[in-house]
């Protein structure tokens, strides 16, 4: 069995670094594992345009930005087809078919649906484009018969509805999708980054983040600014680490070097963790030291950045193409679908062969 990947982000921004510990990075290391036959990258920009319908320019803009940020952490066309969702209208047609097969109380009854309406402040009136959310993302991953979608702890309730999706219409027409496998981050702490405020999620909306594209200077003013444990007033106070963006940050980015090149005082972050715990250790330290490791993580991928910006026809040229080969496996995957609904009424074997 071919193993595939889909996996892909909304334009509707630049990419942050909560979107590269908690997908990207991975899926380049997974692209250069060997281990996957086909890599389908997804620029979602029809599900961004759920709730930003009335600004279509927004989106627009941001597919540009959002494949530069691809190319920037090292997805590469040549391993990786990266293609604009709106460019495959197939999976607007199997969306259509999966939406007979679930019902409106499981859709309400996903948590992370519930958690983006109360976010968006959608409680009175969702869009049903916005609802049908997980619908559309089970058409985008079944398309590709993809059997692995590497994505962040948030995205998990998505494909557990989209594996509920598979077993019915299997069930129903007879086995034609394949089921899925969620990749989560090795790192726990690349689970989910919080914003740089401490609030739980990293959203560009909350103007809380650290985007891919920022300038040393912006990173280090950004990191200087983070919330920390609100109890430790002064370097002599006992500090607590956990649930502190700081030391989140650092169990993410930290490399056993970064003591050696950076911060000899210390060989681990162990180290730095225990002293900041009984006190002596103040935050500034602790945050001159992250804005080093990151730093030094988010310059290589800066500069590739500014290299593809002068390269934007052979961006487009990228996403043109990536789209085309996205079209062409989504109607392989659509036809075996209208073959197993009875619904392929003018292909051979169809409507004409019951006369």
């Amino acid at each position: 069995m071919k193993q595939i990947i889909l996996t892909g982000d909304r334009p509707t921004g630049r990419l942050h670094v909560g979107h590269y510990v908690g997908s990207l990075k991975e899926r380049v290391k997974l692209q250069n594992s060997g281990k996957f036959d086909e890599i389908y990258i997804m620029i979602a920009d029809a599900q961004a345009l759920t709730d930003n319908a009335e600004h279509p320019e927004k989106v627009r803009q941001n597919i540009t930005q959002v494949a530069l940020d691809y190319l920037a952490c090292g997805l590469d066309p040549e391993k990786s087809t990266i293609f604009i969702q709106s460019m495959v209208p197939q999976l607007t047609e199997l969306t259509f078919y999966y939406m007979n097969l679930v019902t409106v109380s499981r859709v309400q009854r996903n948590p992370t649906v519930k958690a983006e309406i109360q976010q968006r402040n959608f409680e009175a009136s969702i869009p049903v484009g916005f609802f049908c959310y997980p619908i559309s993302q089970a058409a985008d991953i079944t398309a590709f018969h993809a059997t692995a979608v590497p994505v962040g702890e948030d995205q998990l309730p998505m494909l557990e509805q989209c594996k509920e999706i598979v077993h019915k219409f299997n069930s129903v027409y007879g086995e034609t999708l394949t089921e899925p496998e969620i990749i989560l981050p090795s790192n726990q702490a690349c689970l989910r980054l919080p914003g740089i405020d401490g609030k739980a999620k990293m959203s560009k909306s909350l103007g809380n983040c650290i985007y891919l594209s920022d300038e040393p200077e912006e990173i280090k003013k950004k990191i200087m600014s983070m919330f920390t444990d609100p109890n430790h007033l002064r370097v002599e106070d006992p500090g607590k680490v956990e649930g502190n963006p700081v030391f989140i940050y650092l169990d993410a980015f930290c490399k056993p070097e970064h003591f050696e090149e950076f911060w000899k005082d210390y060989s681990c972050l162990d180290e730095v963790k225990a002293h900041y715990q009984r006190g002596g250790l103040g935050d500034v330290k602790v945050k001159k030291f992250l804005n080093n490791v990151m730093q030094e993580e988010l310059r290589p991928i800066r500069e590739r950045r500014k290299q593809w910006e002068q390269r934007l026809p052979e961006v487009y040229e990228i996403l043109q193409q990536g789209s085309a080969t996205a079209r062409a496996t989504a109607e392989k995957t659509l036809e075996g679908v209208r073959h197993a609904m009875r619904i392929d009424y003018f292909s051979e074997g169809g409507l004409q062969s019951e006369l």
